[in-house]
């Protein structure tokens, strides 16, 4: 007997496009991961993806996470030259229903069921207050952000594009990032410092700073580097993580995320022990007089491989229960 299957589940980054289906027990099968930046399209990605499972029969439903604002349905993709619309897909696919929604919108749904093996705890070990909000946010190609409201009557959502608000420096070393980006970009939002980019640059303008010659080629020469012991390369993981712990504070405050922070993305599971022993948490709960507020918030890291996966599910089984 052929399984059933109830919906159509994506995660489309600025990198990779994630695909799988859900099952009628809710399980995720068949996850195949695309390259994005090879295809012209997104409708590309899925009918292909439906012609290897599926063949000529469609899913129900479908939910597709996609990096970038979600708009009366639409998206322009923030680091891909496409365009989707709900009613495209709706027509081309013959799906019953089709929702878009923000990746880190799924990822937020997700967090809430993500088990002890799929974090990490950065800093000490504290329970979130319950049915308090908790906030996402995680730098890859981009760098986003979404929070979680939380109440007797269920999970909401908050989709935001939290990594182009200003970026604040903490340090007289920051300010001189910063004053080498707003040079060359004009206004410095988060995402210009932390994402795959924006790693590499502050690489540069560290070497600047120290007067040394930047020979990395990449961002992820940097990793390298930064493993055998490169003391610029590890200046400058340390300084991003740095970065990532002031905004990640930043974001408890604005969201008053009791319930928890969860770091997710591209980049951070590659800085796991770094994150975990340096200043990321320090620089987390150094708020001043709201110090103490952040002291009680958790901090995790996302090392499941697709929360957006998992998330975009969780918003399925909504449609379903409508």
């Amino acid at each position: 007997m052929k399984p059933y299957y109830s919906g159509l589940v994506g995660d489309v980054g600025g990198t990779n496009a994630r695909f799988a289906l859900i099952d009628g027990e809710g399980r995720v099968r068949n996850l195949h991961i695309y390259q994005a930046s090879k295809y012209a399209s997104l409708n590309e990605i899925i009918a292909d993806y439906l012609e290897r499972t599926m063949g000529r029969k469609h899913p129900p439903r479908a939910v597709i996470a996609v990096a970038g604002p979600v708009l009366d349905g639409e998206i322009e993709f923030t680091n891909l030259d496409w365009q989707v619309s709900e009613g495209e897909l709706l027509a081309q696919f013959e799906f019953e229903a089709v929702r878009l929604i923000n990746d880190f919108a799924a990822q937020a749904l997700a967090c809430p069921m993500l088990g002890p093996d799929a974090l990490k705890p950065l800093g000490p070990a504290i329970r979130g207050a319950v049915d308090c909000p908790m906030v996402v946010l995680g730098a890859g190609t981009g760098f986003g952000v979404a929070g979680l409201a939380r109440s007797e009557r269920g999970d909401m959502y908050v989709a935001t594009e939290g990594g182009h608000a200003a970026f604040a420096p903490s340090d007289d070393v920051e300010v001189e990032i910063w004053t080498h980006f707003r040079a060359r970009h004009g206004r410095v939002s988060i995402e210009r410092i932390l994402s795959g980019r924006g790693l590499f640059e502050l690489y540069g303008v560290l070497a600047g700073l120290r007067q040394a010659e930047a020979t990395l080629t990449d961002e992820k020469a940097v990793y390298e580097a930064a493993g055998k012991g490169d003391a610029l390369a590890i200046e400058t993981l340390d300084r991003f993580c740095g970065i990532l712990g002031s905004v990640a504070g930043d974001l408890a405050l604005s969201f008053g995320a009791r319930g928890g922070v969860f770091i997710s993305g591209g980049i951070a599971p590659r800085m796991a022990e770094r994150l975990a022993t340096g200043d990321f948490r320090a620089r987390f709960e150094d708020k001043g007089r709201l110090g103490p507020y952040v002291r009680q918030i958790p901090t995790s890291l996302v090392v499941h491989p697709y929360p957006a996966i998992i998330g975009a599910a969780r918003e399925l089984g909504m449609m379903e229960r409508l």
